[in-house]
């Protein structure tokens, strides 16, 4: 027990136990001024709210009651103004959204508490009578353009029957006048007698015709004009005197039934006659309209009046809702006031007792030691590890004075270890170094071993071809002289006048005619494996001059060369060659013996590409039938040169890979199969002419080399050092 009691009395020394005190005593302050503004910020919460929720959104919804009423008021004409269905939907849709906002403000109303719930009812029912009324504007609009679509259609109707009664009537008035005048019918007719056209039965007719015709007029004027009155009690008066002139009309024409003018007019009056009369008549029409125009301006009215109804209430509102939210105001004010004097005593004891806890403790007795401290710290940080920490005391400073000694001499310790590891490390590093240059070394190695056995090659094969070359003239030699013999055989049965039978002469003649052809064919291959021989040495002697040069035909010979190149060194080999030479390409200034190694070495590595491509399908089992290797050949005539395009269907190249294949020792083939030299020295062959070689490749599709050629070389190509010559370039081209 009294060794617990020492610790504890041990721990006031601590800077931690300190701290705690003063921290706590700070939060005690902290926790007393939070209550004290808990509790007043609770009592302005509850004042705030009760205006936010009560007194506020009552007077926000009065104010949106008031615009949103006097909206539907202003609004209300413009379904009176609309000038089609569509303007009419428009409005009617705009004025329904209008209400279905007045109706919220209004539940926002009866549900507030200074409202009242009879000062809401009001204004809901006057809201109410409001849409009842716009709902029969937009009702009576409706009606309204039927009605005008209806009119419209009436007169247009009324302008129809007045054209045909005119045509009808005039001619018929014309024609009966001439009659009383002449007693002709018509003028190829005889006249009639004096006491016939002369009779008093005739001018009556004229005069019943006329009559029609003025009655006609008043009628049709009549029916034109109901539609401009401005009243409804003008248009009594208008059908009385209409009426009255279709009995006038209907009297006379019922006095014409024996004439052939009565059957063609009656359908027409008839027509007529129901266009003021009928149920459906222009004036019922527009008595219609008229009385729809009475109610939309008392409607409209009345919508002013509820207006001026619903702005009062309102006013009320707004008058209680501003005295609820004055009081909430008032004892907001008052809690505030409170609060503020409480937390302005807490604040200045906790800031007296801060400056306090500053000057004795942190100032005098914590900062002093800390900097102490800190110096020797920023001493070690710049290497002087010598110095001795000591700092006295019981509490945490002292404590990190001896940790920090600690510190110091296990760092003596960890610089001596860190440069036995660093020494170790420089070491491993050298090791790794040698090791990449010895693979390095290894590789280049191989590739002059490489380079070594290819010019052997190249030299054995120009021996050989020297050695071919003797046979091949032999051949050549003899199988001229036998075409001789053949010839000096044929002269001699000729001129000797040897007498054969029928039978063996045909015999004779067809030998010497097989013996010459097959002499022929022997000689044109001969000449052909000696041309061969000779491109052989030429390719692997020297690179030639500038001179004329066919490329569709310096193509051709070398691409056939690659070809038999590749069959003689893999008999399973196969390959379709497609052909394309545009036969205005014509000739170019070139090295043949250069551009041909170029070509040869593009045909070659296309034949290696479709082989791996082949052998690869034959491999998964895809069969021969899946896959035919194929070459394509093409040139095209430019207009300041050629384009040669060499491309085959083979396994093709990631886009890495194309960009280093001209690069010198880039090959993708194995050691003893390609050194990387062949298309760089083709790219270089091909700058020195002025042109340029891209290529165009997929991986599983295959890959085109497009070389372009200038008609004419560069000047400074003709007078600078041919490419560079090795034997590698003289292998390739035999490859």
């Amino acid at each position: 027990m009294a060794e617990q009691l020492k610790k504890l009395l041990a721990l006031r020394f601590r800077i931690s136990t300190q701290l705690y005190l003063a921290i706590g005593g700070a939060v005690m302050l902290t926790i007393a001024a939070s209550l004290v503004g808990w509790f007043s910020f609770n009592r302005v919460g509850e004042v705030q709210s009760r205006v936010n929720e009560g007194s506020v959104p009552e007077l926000a919804a009065a104010f949106e009651v008031a615009q949103y009423s006097g909206t539907l008021v202003a609004a209300a004409p413009s379904l009176t103004t609309a000038s089609d269905p569509r303007e009419l939907a428009i409005a009617a849709s705009n004025i329904d959204h209008t209400f279905l906002l007045f109706e919220e403000q209004v539940a926002v109303l009866e549900a507030g508490e200074s409202a009242g719930q009879e000062r809401a009812d009001v204004i809901r029912g006057h809201g109410d009578t409001l849409k009842s009324n716009i709902d029969d504007l937009r009702l009576s609009m409706a009606e309204v353009f039927q009605l005008t679509e209806r009119r419209q259609e009436l007169q247009a109707e009324l302008t129809e029957l007045r054209s045909s009664l005119d045509d009808l009537l005039s001619p018929a008035i014309d024609d009966q006048l001439f009659f009383i005048l002449t007693g002709q019918l018509s003028i190829d007719q005889p006249p009639a007698s004096h006491t016939v056209h002369l009779s008093g039965n005739q001018v009556t007719i004229y005069r019943r015709l006329s009559e029609m015709q003025a009655d006609t007029n008043i009628a049709t004027e009549l029916l034109a004009n109901a539609s401009t009155l401005s009243d409804e009690s003008f248009i009594e008066p208008l059908r009385e005197r209409f009426e009255a002139a279709v009995e006038r009309i209907d009297r006379n024409l019922q006095a014409q039934k024996s004439l052939d003018f009565y059957e063609e007019a009656l359908p027409i009056y008839t027509r007529l006659f129901e266009l003021g009369t009928s149920g459906d008549s222009i004036f019922n029409v527009f008595a219609r309209e008229l009385e729809i125009a009475e109610l939309q301006a008392g409607l409209l009215g009345r919508n002013r009046a509820i207006s001026v109804d619903l702005i009062e209430e309102v006013n009320g509102l707004v008058s209680a809702a501003e005295a609820s939210a004055a009081s909430a105001t008032a004892a907001s004010t008052r809690a505030i006031f409170t609060a503020r004097t409480l937390l302005l005593a807490i604040s200045a004891f906790s800031i007296i007792g801060a400056l306090l806890i500053i000057w004795l403790f942190i100032g005098r007795s914590l900062m002093r030691r800390i900097g102490l401290l800190s110096s020797w710290m920023r001493r070690m940080a710049q290497g002087d590890l010598q110095a001795q920490i000591e700092i006295k005391g019981r509490d945490e400073v002292a404590d990190m004075a001896a940790a920090l000694e600690v510190f110091r001499r296990h760092a003596l310790d960890a610089i001596r270890l860190n440069e036995v590891e660093k020494l170790a490390n420089q070491l491993q590093d050298k090791n790794e170094e040698l090791e990449g240059v010895l693979a390095q070394l290894q590789k280049a190695q191989d590739q002059i071993v490489m380079r070594e056995k290819l010019a052997a090659l190249g030299e054995l094969t120009a021996g050989v071809a020297h050695e071919i070359r003797n046979p091949l003239n032999f051949v050549n030699n003899f199988s001229e002289a036998s075409g001789e013999l053949i010839d000096e055989l044929k002269e001699i049965l000729e001129e000797e006048g040897v007498v054969l039978p029928d039978e063996q002469r045909d015999l004779v003649e067809e030998i010497t005619g097989d013996l010459t052809s097959n002499v022929t064919r022997i000689r044109s291959h001969g000449e052909r494996a000696n041309r061969i021989v000779h491109d052989m040495l030429r390719m692997g002697r020297d690179s030639g001059d500038w001179q004329p040069t066919d490329v569709n035909v310096l193509l051709e010979q070398h691409a056939r060369l690659a070809y038999h190149s590749a069959r003689g060194t893999n008999q399973e080999f196969q390959l379709e060659i497609k052909e394309d030479y545009d036969p205005s390409v014509g000739n170019i200034e070139a090295i043949p013996q250069q551009l041909g190694r170029v070509f040869l070495n593009m045909v070659s590595n296309a034949c290696y590409a479709t082989d791996q491509r082949r052998s690869a399908a034959q491999g998964n089992g895809e069969g021969e039938s899946s896959y035919g290797p194929v070459l394509s050949l093409a040139t095209t005539r430019k207009e300041n040169g050629v384009e040669v395009r060499i491309g085959d269907n083979g396994i093709g190249m990631s886009p890495d890979v194309a960009e280093k294949i001209f690069n010198p020792f880039f090959t993708t083939k194995p050691t003893d199969q390609g050194t990387g030299l062949g298309l760089a020295i083709s790219s270089d062959i091909v700058r020195r002419h002025g042109g340029s070689i891209r290529v165009e490749t997929e991986p599983g599709v295959g890959t085109t080399m497009i070389v372009d050629l200038p008609l004419q070389p560069p000047p400074e190509a003709i007078e600078g050092e041919s490419p560079m010559e090795t034997e590698e370039g003289a292998a390739a081209g035999l490859a």
